[in-house]
């Protein structure tokens, strides 16, 4: 039967309705992808003309600034929605009712690799954990802003503007409030229980009862979140708890790979998606960092617009047993 469920980390409510998918339509569907046209790809190697000058590249062989021989590399946004000398609005006559402020911060591009694939997934192992070193390089750059979202769009049916893939860094000037409500459930989940974490115990308590676990390595562990928003959404935490991604230690690039393959099998090619790297923000006292994993195999609909409350009708055991089999 349908139940609703209470995401430990957000707060946030999901009605979770496994036998919807039953309804003609409803079995979530990847649609195939358009294979991306190498010549038109201003992303691809070789094609450093078509960016912005780059800010930072990681070139195992050497080489100037700009030229081919790069494994990863970030350039700034070409339609930035944040910038370092956004001007002052122009004060409202009723600033009680309309306020506005610069969008003041920065707005970088990762480009993952140099070949011209869709997905992460599509990358070997090795070059998807070069580049989520980039992504930890590039939010040590931004280190004084009060927060610093990492993201990934794959897909168009999932906001990608282009194809080849590609990260995406805002540098926040304020913590925005969805990140502020997890800051501050953290620090009152560690007042209640005397300093202990509550990543590290939901984590704990995911691999003792295994039923929504999706796989285990040395370093992380992947599941299907008991709040799903989403069908097939993935969470990926750290064995051992630490505040911020951007810190030293591991960044669980294997089973983040070993994810996104299974869902690839699963459904016969990568799914489109949204995924997030969820980091302490300025003021945080209790945190851990986490990887999320949205698939968009389905619609937001009148229920999600209108309320914030997300129908999810897969349900998350059911999904985390379906990848564990893939």
């Amino acid at each position: 039967m349908p139940e609703i469920r209470v995401d430990p980390l957000s707060g946030h409510k999901t009605i979770v309705a496994g036998e919807r998918s039953a309804r003609p339509g409803g079995e979530p569907r990847c649609p195939a992808p358009v294979p991306i046209d190498a010549e038109k790809d201003p992303f691809a190697e070789g094609h450093e003309d078509r960016t912005p000058p780059e800010l930072y590249a990681v070139r195992p062989g050497g080489g100037e600034a700009n030229s081919p021989g790069w494994t990863a590399r970030v350039v700034p946004n070409l339609y930035p929605a944040l910038t370092l000398d956004s001007p002052q609005p122009p004060p409202d006559a009723q600033p009680d009712l309309f306020r506005a402020t610069p969008a003041s911060g920065a707005h970088e591009v990762i480009v993952n690799a140099p070949e011209s694939v869709l997905s992460l997934a599509d990358l070997p192992p090795e070059r998807l954990a070069g580049a989520m070193e980039v992504w930890r390089q590039r939010m040590r750059a931004h280190a004084d802003s009060a927060y610093v979202q990492l993201i990934v769009n794959e897909r168009r049916e999932a906001g990608a503007s282009l194809e080849h893939t590609h990260s995406q860094l805002y540098a926040l000037d304020f913590v925005p409030a969805e990140v502020a409500r997890e800051r501050e459930r953290c620090g009152a989940y560690a007042t209640r229980t005397m300093g202990r974490g509550l990543l590290e115990d939901l984590v704990a308590e995911e691999v003792r009862r295994g039923e929504r676990i999706v796989s285990v390595d040395e370093e992380a562990v992947l599941m299907a979140p008991y709040g799903s928003r989403m069908p097939f959404q993935l969470m990926l935490a750290p064995r051992v708890p630490r505040m911020r991604f951007e810190d030293d230690g591991p960044l669980g690039a294997s089973l983040l790979h070993d994810g996104l393959s299974r869902l690839k099998r699963h459904f016969g090619c990568s799914p489109p998606l949204n995924m997030w790297v969820r980091t302490a923000p300025r003021g945080a006292e209790h945190f851990c960092w986490r990887i999320d994993v949205a698939p968009r195999l389905t619609h937001l609909a009148g229920l999600e617009l209108s309320t914030g409350v997300n129908l999810n009708i897969v349900a998350p055991e059911h999904a985390a047993a379906v990848l564990r089999e893939a």
